[in-house]
Order: C-alpha cells, then sequence, then structure tokens
C-alpha cells in the first residue's frame, strides 16, 4: 500500500467550466484516482476552485458584485457541476480560505527567508482603460522567438518558451484589446537560476524513469535553456498579502497562490478529518507517490514554478536554508498533461462564445457519455476535436450498441430464463477461454491506467466487450430452449454474468455511474464506485466582517468501501429482474440539432 497524492489542477472561479476543461484535469485524474483506491492505495485526491486575480475583479465589475460575491457564485456552479461529473475528490476547496491564506504566507516566508526571493523593479502591465494591472496570461501577441500568434505573456505554447508581456510584439489585453502600459513597479522574484540546477537534477532523474509524456518534458526542458527570475507579487489588491509588505496595494500572484493548494487543502482535509497532521503521510514521506493532473498550458507552472518553490522551501537550491514547520516537502512524482480538446475544429474560447459549457452538457446527455467520449477519444497525447457527430457515434455505436447491449441482452435472458444468477455445470472450452481472457484483463487496463495510457485501457476493455458479444453469438443462448438444454443455457449465462460483473469492475474507474446502475441490473447494491458529495462547511480560521461564520461547499466522499481491481465471483440465486437499458441511444438528429445551436457561437 502505497500513499499517492492526485493532485488535480485549480479551475479559475472566473465562470462555470467547459468540457475543454474538465477533458484536461478532470475525468483523468478522477480514473486514476478510482483504479489507485481499487488497488489498495491511499489515495488524497485534492483541488478547488482558483480565486483571485484581476479577471475576478473585471467580471465581478461586470456583474456589479464583490470580487468575493463572484468566487462564491461560481465556486457553487463549479462545486456541483464537477460532484455531477462524478469526480471522487476527498477534498475540493478554495483558495480563498482561512487555511490557504497561511499555508501560503508562511511556506513565502520561509522560500524568502532561504533566500530565493529576491525584490526587484520590473515593468508591469497596465490597464490604461482601468489602471488594473494585467495577468500575464491576459495578455497577448506575437511571439518574439518563434513568431506564432496568440502568445501569452507567460509562454507560447507553439515553442514552448517562457516568456513576459515585455516580449511580446504587439502585446494586446485579453480583457478589451487595448495595447497595455507598461510602468516601473517593485516586487518579489523568485530566484529560479539559483535552483536550476536541482531543478535540472531533478527533472533529468523524473526523465531517466520513462513515465512523463514527451511534451512534458519537451516543455520543461525549453524553460530550463534560458531560466530567469519570476515575478511572485503584483499591484492588484484582490488576494493574499505578501508577508512584510501587509501596507502596500501589492498581493502574491498565482504563481505562488493557487500551486501552493496542493498542500494547503491537504492540509484542510487532515484537520477536517479530525488527524491534524495526517497529510505528513502524502507530503513528508519519502515512499509517497505524488501525480498532477492538467492541460499543457500549465505544465509548466507544475514541472518547473512549484517544484522550483518546493525546493526553495527544502532548503535545496544553491543557496542552501532550512525547511520550516511543514518539513521536507515533496516534489511531484509525475507531472501528468494533456493536449487540447476542440470543439468542431476550433479552439474552446469563452469569450467567444465557443464552448460547450459541463452543466448545459450533462443537462441534455448521461453523465457517463461525455466521460466515455472524453476518455475513449480526448485529448491524452494529442490534441482532440469534439464533433457532435463523433460524439453520437461513440455514444451509440460503442456504449449503446457494444456494452449497454451486452449488459442488456444477459440481464434479459438470466431475468426471463431463471430471474436468478444460475450456478455453472461443466465448463467447455468456450467458455473457459473467455473466463480466462476477461480474467488477464484487470492486469493489462490496470496497467495502462497506471502508466497513464487511459485511452488504451478502455479501448482494451471495449474489445473484451466485443470478445464476450462474440461468446454470445457462437453459443447462441437464446435458441437453447429446450429443458434438455436447460443446464447448458444456465451455464452459458453463468459465465456471462460473471463476465458482465468482470468488465463492470474494469469501467468502473471511466463510467462510475452507470456501473453502480448495471451492478443494480445484475442483482447487486449499487454501491461499486462510491460517488463524491456536496457538504456545506465553516471556515476553519477566518469569519465574514460581520462576525458571522464563513460557509463555503466543498467536494468530499467516503471511497473505503471501493471494491478491489480483480475478479469478484457472482453470487448463484442473485436476483435479476427484467432490465430496462442503461445508455441512452441517441438520434441522428442530435447532430444538426447541436449545430444549429451552437452555429452563431461557431461563427458558422
Amino acid at each position: 500500500m502505497t500513499h499517492i497524492l492526485s493532485a488535480v489542477a485549480w479551475p479559475y472561479a472566473n465562470g462555470p467550466r467547459h468540457i475543454g476543461h474538465v477533458a484536461g484535469f478532470g475525468i483523468p485524474s478522477d480514473v486514476f484516482s478510482r483504479y489507485m483506491r481499487m488497488k489498495g492505495h491511499e489515495v488524497l485526491m485534492v483541488s478547488g476552485t482558483d480565486e483571485h486575480g484581476t479577471p475576478i475583479l473585471v467580471e465581478a465589475e461586470k456583474e456589479g458584485l464583490t470580487p468575493r460575491q463572484l468566487a462564491d457564485k461560481n465556486n457553487r456552479l463549479i462545486v456541483e457541476d464537477l460532484v455531477q461529473l462524478g469526480l471522487s475528490y476527498d477534498l475540493f476547496t478554495r483558495t480563498t480560505t482561512g487555511n490557504h491564506y497561511q499555508i501560503v504566507r508562511a511556506m513565502f516566508e520561509v522560500v524568502r527567508d532561504n533566500g530565493y526571493m529576491l525584490v526587484q523593479t520590473t515593468r508591469a502591465a497596465i490597464s490604461p482603460s482601468t489602471g488594473r494591472t494585467l495577468p500575464d496570461r491576459y495578455i497577448e501577441g506575437t511571439c518574439p522567438i518563434c513568431g506564432a500568434e496568440g502568445a501569452r505573456g507567460d509562454q507560447c505554447d507553439a515553442c514552448g518558451n517562457q516568456l513576459d508581456p515585455t516580449d511580446l510584439v504587439k502585446p494586446r489585453s485579453k480583457i478589451n484589446g487595448e495595447t497595455p502600459k507598461f510602468v516601473e513597479t517593485e516586487h518579489y522574484f523568485l530566484d529560479l537560476p539559483a535552483l536550476a540546477e536541482a531543478l535540472t537534477k531533478w527533472l533529468d532523474e523524473r526523465e531517466a524513469t520513462g513515465t512523463w509524456r514527451p511534451n512534458v518534458i519537451k516543455f520543461s526542458k525549453n524553460f530550463l535553456k534560458e531560466i530567469k527570475p519570476r515575478a511572485m507579487t503584483r499591484d492588484i489588491d484582490w488576494g493574499i498579502p505578501i508577508p512584510g509588505w501587509e501596507d502596500q496595494p501589492k498581493r502574491l500572484y498565482v504563481w505562488f497562490d493557487a500551486v501552493v493548494g496542493y498542500l494547503s487543502a491537504s492540509i484542510e482535509w487532515a484537520r477536517r478529518s479530525g488527524d491534524p497532521e495526517a497529510w505528513r503521510k502524502w507530503w513528508n514521506s519519502p515512499e509517497a507517490l505524488s501525480y498532477y493532473f492538467m492541460g499543457k498550458d500549465n505544465i509548466v507552472f507544475h514541472s518547473q514554478i512549484w517544484p522550483a518553490e518546493l525546493l526553495g522551501y527544502n532548503g535545496e537550491g544553491s543557496r542552501g536554508g532550512d525547511p520550516g514547520n511543514l518539513g521536507h516537502l515533496n516534489l511531484p512524482t509525475e507531472v501528468v498533461s494533456s493536449e487540447f480538446l476542440t470543439m468542431e475544429g476550433k479552439k474552446f474560447a469563452t469569450s467567444k462564445g465557443i464552448v460547450i459549457y459541463v452543466r448545459d452538457m450533462l443537462e441534455r446527455y448521461q453523465v457517463d457519455a461525455l466521460r466515455y467520449f472524453i476518455s475513449a477519444a480526448g485529448p491524452e497525447n494529442q490534441d482532440a476535436d469534439f464533433t457532435w457527430a463523433e460524439f453520437v457515434r461513440r455514444t451509440n455505436g460503442e456504449l449503446v450498441a457494444a456494452w449497454g447491449n451486452l449488459v442488456n441482452r444477459t440481464a434479459a435472458m438470466i431475468s426471463k430464463r431463471f430471474g436468478e444468477i444460475p450456478p455453472a455445470g461443466k465448463l467447455e472450452g468456450i467458455d473457459q477461454e473467455l473466463l480466462d481472457m476477461v480474467a488477464t484483463g484487470f492486469d493489462t487496463v490496470g496497467g495502462l491506467i497506471e502508466a497513464h495510457h487511459q485511452k488504451a485501457a478502455l479501448g482494451e476493455v471495449m474489445r473484451l466487450v466485443g470478445e464476450a458479444n462474440r461468446y454470445v453469438a457462437q453459443t447462441e443462448p437464446f435458441k437453447l430452449k429446450d429443458e434438455s438444454q436447460r443446464n447448458r443455457l444456465g451455464t452459458i449465462l453463468h459465465v456471462l454474468a460473471q463476465v458482465v460483473t468482470d468488465l463492470n469492475c474494469m469501467m468502473s474507474p471511466f463510467l462510475p455511474t452507470s456501473c453502480n446502475t448495471i451492478d443494480r441490473v445484475l442483482g447487486g447494491e449499487g454501491n461499486i464506485a462510491p460517488m463524491p458529495r456536496i457538504e456545506e462547511v465553516v471556515d476553519l480560521d477566518v469569519s465574514n466582517d460581520d462576525g458571522s461564520p464563513r460557509t463555503y461547499p466543498i467536494i468530499t466522499g467516503d471511497y473505503t468501501d471501493t471494491p478491489t481491481w480483480e475478479r469478484h465471483p457472482v453470487t448463484v440465486g442473485q436476483k435479476v429482474a427484467k432490465p430496462v437499458p442503461v445508455f441512452e441511444k441517441l438520434d441522428e438528429s442530435v447532430v444538426d440539432e447541436e449545430i444549429v445551436r451552437y452555429a452563431d457561437l461557431l461563427g458558422k
């Protein structure tokens, strides 16, 4: 048993999430976490909403709200969407908690006191119309290195190089299109050059494992070519006050705010669990493993900036130093980055209306139809395109016609001919062959999930589904109607019940909602995949300005009863009622209807 941290990228609370977001951070992390729990590991899956920064101020002003009111509203929307998706967080929290403020400030003080924070004068990008600081990611222009359009003020996705807003050719604000004004200001910079040797050594060790995806290694190596100090603070009044600069209108930037959330969320989880020190099993133990899930636009922050901050805290850079009260903190075992999901050939862009919100999708379609599409055709190691035609094809042709049909036929025949799972008579070669083939699937599928090859893992499960459907076609149990054939019929249906149960176990990390339904179809209790829940909690450390308790929703769950990743023999005599289809077949008209619905948004 190993302690495994599943660190999931923090969605930004300036609005609801779209399916491109959850394809990068949500579904892959949940599949991995659910599988690891089934293998008997102690998994801690944490995240929350990132709620500071200029975009929150801008959007709040538009809506006539305070920044906290906007964050409260969107935090709740995001929490509800992620629970509906079935994402099994141990704790999904937020960056505006008293606990988070304390941990971020404590960590900053140690990194600073260890000598890895420099005070430097820099040129900050200011919006001429509002006077507000513009975040690096909200400034776009032409990359000065490769010439690509749409490079951001912190990174060019085309060539992978780190940038500053001042580097961009013809910079412009993504918020309103205006040309930013650059003014001199004083800020804290993380001294990355003083941490470069330690970073390089750590990254070389990670590369040597051969487990990291090539795109992650490429982006990270590019970052090391011209490493330089990076500003960790900004001129803004919405965020975490900077230790020693509390009287100034400056706050810690997202690079020393949201990324620390993985640690602060773990600590908050421990405090709420009744064992305030429990988080140390995932952060201080050398044997613990940590996996960070995100889209490719967040690679460098997790493969370089966050590890650098951890190294600085640990005192492992060129200036030495000592860890603070949090102890020696573990660096990421692996950064698991997905590529981009596009929509009908165009990049998701909320500002341009090119978007399918999670909530909108789940109001019209089954949650596991979306999870299946993302798992089977998502942007695991290259950009992938969501089209309505492909969504309908995979739902109908794979989820309904292959897996759903196998479940329905099996349950229907058992219900009609026996009413319960029959005992197996003497197994013939074809029976044993299928049972053995499916049994080996646990190792094959599990190994692929563990190595973050989830598309291949689901593909292997569906291959076994195909083998089971072929078994039905070959044995033709629907033709065995004579009483003399009843023993043989019972054996075939017993084998099918076992195979469906096995495949349902393998499917459960991918399709938790429907796997519970399928368990009930075969007479079980429907608790194969424990589901997350929303809890309303009181902030552990701060109250509202009027002294009332500050409350907010969290995602949590009890996943201790997760079944093990192995064959569980079916129970002979378990009642099986006449089933109803688990998956809904989509009418082909859905394609045209959805294209019309989004036509204006897509500019068609």
